[in-house]
């Protein structure tokens, strides 16, 4: 099976570049009409050009799957502050895209956890949806080929069953071309891969097997026993399964849930051996502190540790 890495959002290797310059509401409202334009125009101006900066970095190493910061656009989700992020900016989209379809780059995004879809509050559910028709438009915008908004189940108020059946529901109630966009991750502390499993299939959506949340947060599941039919959600969606992997930032129980900077390689080979039995393609994001040099640093150890055969800097064969 063919594994390729990832990252995400910033690399560590190209210094001061960002694409999360942003501005406080705080700070919008103490600028004139004219300075709020000029002020939003030139950091999203900036991001798409580093943007673009990161994107040929990755091409040039050959890293082929990476997640987009949720922060790309400042502000475009607030509910006090309009303006048309899209039309303005046509020709950045369009030869952001480019670069990446032409280089088969996997690009993703993960909305932060504002995003709450099944809160028992109606105002964060608009809000929520706001948030994913962001994400929706961005990427319909870039034209990148087929790319994923992960989302947690996200609230377990008034019970976990009652917060499922809110999630399902108001899933139900998005535009299709945000259904088809959308890919459910287990968390680290209420919904774990049973739970996330079945509404994916209820649902019809593909699941991201977290691993590192499925070791925080599980009943004794026995991974082997779920791979399967995990990545068998995956079947209808037009691309590849995908993976989240970190290493906790200790073994104690305060910092387990938290990243480390870098990833156990021990940890990475114990879970490939684990599931490569399903002989599948599948990619993995690497979520660590270190971003890209924590990718770099993995691949390193996996060519020192094992006898993987790699077919470039982050693809490899088990």
């Amino acid at each position: 099976m063919k594994i390729r890495l990832g990252y995400v959002a910033l690399s560590k290797t190209l210094d001061n570049i960002t694409t999360s310059h942003t501005l406080s509401y705080t700070n919008y409202l103490k600028l004139n009409n004219e300075k709020r334009e000029s002020k939003l125009d030139d950091l999203i101006i900036s991001n798409f050009n580093d943007l673009e900066k990161i994107l040929t970095y990755n091409i040039k190493n050959n890293i082929h799957f990476y997640r987009m910061t949720s922060k790309f656009i400042p502000l475009a989700t607030h509910k006090d502050v309009d303006f048309n992020y899209i039309d303005k900016y046509k020709k950045y989209y369009k030869k952001i895209g480019k670069l990446a379809n032409m280089n088969n780059m996997r690009i993703d995004t993960h909305p932060d956890q504002y995003c709450v879809l099944n809160s028992t509050n109606s105002e964060i559910v608009k809000s929520s949806i706001i948030i994913l028709e962001y994400h929706k438009n961005m990427l319909n915008s870039f034209g990148f080929n087929n790319p994923k908004i992960i989302l947690h189940v996200g609230s377990s108020v008034l019970g976990k069953k009652n917060s499922i059946r809110r999630f399902i529901n108001n899933f139900n109630m998005l535009d299709d071309s945000i259904k088809k966009m959308i890919v459910i991750e287990n968390d680290d502390k209420i919904y774990n891969i049973v739970d996330v499993l079945k509404i994916c299939n209820e649902l019809n959506v593909p699941m991201v097997l977290d691993y590192h949340h499925f070791m925080c947060n599980n009943n004794g599941e026995c991974l082997k026993n779920y791979i399967k039919d995990i990545f068998d959600t995956w079947n209808n969606s037009h691309t590849i399964p995908k993976v989240h992997f970190s290493s906790p930032k200790n073994n104690t129980k305060k910092d387990f849930r938290s990243h480390h900077d870098y990833i156990n390689v021990d940890d990475f080979i114990k879970f490939i051996d684990e599931i490569k039995f399903l002989n599948r393609d599948f990619d993995i994001m690497i979520e660590a502190k270190m971003k890209d040099e924590a990718l770099f640093r993995l691949v390193r150890e996996l060519k020192y540790k094992t006898n993987y055969k790699f077919i470039d800097e982050t693809t490899f064969e088990v």
